[in-house]
């Protein structure tokens, strides 16, 4: 199995297709396998990177709190590209790989060609931080005691009852996915030190307006704890776009993965007919 190191933690990872690269970041409850339908569609005309975060086998599952924080997942994605001798990517993140994707452009920027953030901005809202830091602690508990019924509550969240209630089928491979996608160990560890420790989106405006990227936030009009941050993101980011989707809660990739193809393709060739041909490095396999 392909695996890249970063700092003596073995990221496991999968690509397809040629041309110029994406890098998929995935969320808490997945890991690489959440893009499949991604990686399908794009590889045809883009190389298409997807990997496991730390902690997500067959990922190194660390066994100490301080190996997960915000800033090492950047540093990992960071690693990954030059692990692979690419010098720029586009980058796309769901939920906690949204924030990676945003991190990588706040300390990496010169190495993305465009940022996509999905369901960006969990815990944000000032009124609900306290909540959700508290929900964040409930679930490592329930993991660490039994993962397949935390993750079976996890799945029957509000922002995930749009698919459920569209998709049952879908829904029920998320469900059966997730059991087997996480390590209790790993999970926990990764809401404790990178989900509760990063900063709210509001803490970061400043930082937001210096971003010079071509970015396009995605997210579910049901996805309520990310449509506030969305909007302060379209609000902030010098060259932002917000798509907003109809009836959808939080996986957008998965809930409508035709509509998501659809406005990523576009958006990248957009970014790409404006963008300075990638060099060599860029597409070096």
């Amino acid at each position: 199995m392909p695996y890249i190191e970063s700092n003596s933690v073995r990221l496991y990872y999968e690509e397809a297709g040629s041309g110029v690269p994406v890098v998929f970041a995935h969320e808490f409850g997945g890991n690489l396998r959440s893009w499949e339908a991604q990686l399908r569609y794009l590889s045809r005309s883009y190389r298409c990177i997807a990997y496991n975060a730390r902690g997500y086998p067959p990922s190194d599952v660390s066994r100490e709190q301080s190996a997960y924080s915000q800033q090492i997942a950047g540093d990992d994605l960071a690693r990954l590209l030059t692990a692979l001798h690419i010098d720029t990517a586009h980058i796309v993140g769901l939920s906690m790989g949204s924030v990676t994707a945003l991190d990588f452009a706040l300390r990496y920027g010169q190495r993305a060609r465009s940022v996509t953030l999905c369901g960006c901005g969990y815990g944000s809202i000032a009124a609900e931080r306290a909540a959700w830091l508290a929900s964040n602690e409930v679930l490592a508990d329930g993991i660490e005691a039994d993962i397949a019924q935390a993750t079976r509550t996890y799945a029957n969240g509000p922002t995930r009852l749009a698919f459920k209630r569209k998709d049952p089928r879908g829904w029920q491979d998320f469900v059966e996915h997730m059991a087997t996608a996480l390590d209790p160990l790993g999970a926990s560890l990764t809401l404790r030190g990178i989900q509760a420790k990063r900063p709210s989106l509001h803490e970061m405006t400043h930082l937001l307006r210096e971003v010079n990227l071509p970015v396009m936030i995605v997210v579910g009009d049901e996805d309520a704890p990310a449509l506030e941050p969305s909007l302060l993101l379209k609000k902030t980011l010098p060259d932002a776009a917000l798509w907003v989707f109809p009836r959808s809660g939080h996986a957008v990739n998965t809930e409508e993965p035709d509509l998501f193809n659809r406005a990523l393709v576009d958006f990248l060739a957009a970014v790409e007919a404006k963008t300075p041909a990638a060099s060599t490095d860029s597409t070096a396999r």
